[in-house]
């Protein structure tokens, strides 16, 4: 199955920020699950898509449709709790 964590943020988002190392070593660890980093400055329609209205927002989805959805930063536990749930 094909998972998708989709990381929306911004650039001059401090949260954001903090989020990065987390996503990056999880990104290290599930060598099947597509990270996809979303600025929302640049890609608004995508932001708008998924009714992203504060950041960080993660989305974890398959094929079925988004699984889970995180605001704020987010622990890598409940985000690997997520991926697993998606099929990662």
């Amino acid at each position: 199955m094909s998972v998708t964590l989709k990381d929306f943020y911004a650039d001059w988002c401090g949260p954001c920020k903090t989020q990065d190392p987390i996503l990056d070593d999880l990104e290290a660890e599930y060598d099947g699950v597509e990270f996809e980093k979303i600025d929302v400055d640049e890609q608004q329609e995508i932001a708008n898509e998924y009714q992203v209205r504060s950041l960080p927002t993660l989305i974890v989805e398959n094929e079925d449709g988004i699984v889970e959805r995180f605001v704020g930063v987010t622990q890598a536990g409940d985000i690997e709790d997520a991926l697993q749930e998606a099929g990662a």
